[in-house]
Order: structure tokens, then sequence, then C-alpha cells
């Protein structure tokens, strides 16, 4: 069966102001205010909360050491998962696109570093779990992208087969991943980097959902 692997964070969803403000709110409680800045910043939300923490106490506070990251990481997790569907969005004609693909007999899923829990609760809260036979998160297998035996679980999962599977992502993790796996990889344009993923030589660039089931049938023949 032909199968369509989703990142989520940047690719099927915008997380980034819901990420952005877990962050913050460990700054804040630190008394050091809130660092980073929704817009600006939606490119570090996208690669995860170390990162995220990282970059504000690179800011805030110069002598910051990976211990100072470890502490807040689990206050970050907790944050966001008190306020992880706020603001998030998925991005336009994602879900129809995901529907045209299914009806068309092809199988889809999801593979995401963020953690499966989150992942889950976010996708159930969004109203749009239903429509992936596979999700497969940060921390479902002892690995995590860029190794591709997450992906490969997701193609697993969700009734496919590597051989005729691509992966539809927004990062050079994704980009990685694809490469790791030996399947095409798409990027989407419509992120924080635009069409600087284009860089990254993926096999496709997708501009708008629109496009998605064209491209998937040019990658994935019948």
């Amino acid at each position: 069966m032909r199968t369509v692997i989703f990142d989520l964070d940047g690719t099927l969803a915008d997380t980034s102001r819901d990420l952005i403000a877990a962050a913050n709110a460990c700054f804040d409680g630190l008394g050091l205010g809130a660092p980073l800045d929704p817009a600006q910043d939606q490119s570090t939300a996208f690669h995860g909360g170390r990162a995220m923490l990282k970059l504000g106490f690179e800011r805030v506070r110069p002598n910051w050491t990976d211990a100072d990251i470890d502490a807040q990481h689990p206050i970050l997790l907790a944050s966001y998962a008190d306020n992880i569907d706020r603001h998030t969005v998925l991005y336009p004609g994602a879900l129809d696109a995901v529907v045209q693909l299914r009806d068309a007999g092809f199988a889809v899923g999801i593979c995401t570093n963020k953690p499966e829990g989150l992942a889950e609760t976010l996708m159930q809260r969004l109203g749009v779990r239903d429509h992936f036979a596979s999700l497969v998160g940060a921390d479902t297998l002892p690995v995590r992208k860029p190794d591709p035996a997450p992906y490969r679980a997701a193609v697993d999962r969700a009734g496919g087969a590597i051989e005729r599977s691509i992966l539809i992502g927004d990062t050079v993790t994704d980009r990685e991943t694809a490469r790791a796996a030996g399947v095409p990889c798409a990027l989407v344009t419509f992120g924080p980097d635009g069409r600087g993923v284009a860089d990254l030589a993926p096999e496709a660039l997708l501009d708008h959902y629109d496009g998605l089931f064209d491209l998937a049938n040019r990658l994935l023949p019948a």
C-alpha cells in the first residue's frame, strides 16, 4: 500500500506559539522574563524544547549550563501539556489533503519528535487523530528521528511498505530521516524557513496542501 508519513510540528500543524509560550513560562518562573519571540523564534520552536531553552538562556543567562536546561525541560513539558492547543492550528488544507489521500487508498501516519503522549493529546484535541493510522513519537522507540527506525515503525503500523512510502516534513531532521530510510522526502515551504528548505535538496517541495495529492502520485506512481 502506498503510504504518506507526516511530521507533526511545522508540517501538519503550526504549534510554534504554544511551544514558545511553554518555554517562556520557564524563564518567567526564574524571574528572567520572556526572551523568546513567537514570530522570530518559530524555527527554533520546531527543533524542540531543549533548543528553545538553549536559545533563551543564551539571551538572558550567559553562564548557563546543561544543568539549567535539564532542570527546566520537565517544567516546559508540563506547561506545554496544560496549554497544548491554545493557539495551535492545522495548516490550511492539511486535513482535506489527508482525507483525499485516504479516499484514494493511501495509508497515512505520523512520525514526530514530539513525545508520543503529547502528540496523541494534541491530535485528539484537534479532533483529527482518527484520520491517521499510526503515530510514532520521540519516545515510542529507544531512538528518534533522524534515525530511520521511527519512520519505519510509522509506515509498518499504518499498514504500508517502506519502498512505497514518502515522508512529508519541514526540517533537516526530516530530510536526513528520509535519506536514512531510503525514501523520497517532500519539505513544506510554508514554515519559518520558507523556500530555504530547497537547500536541503528534497525530492519535492510542497507550497500548499492543495498540491499534496498530485505530489504523492508523482513520487509514488500507482
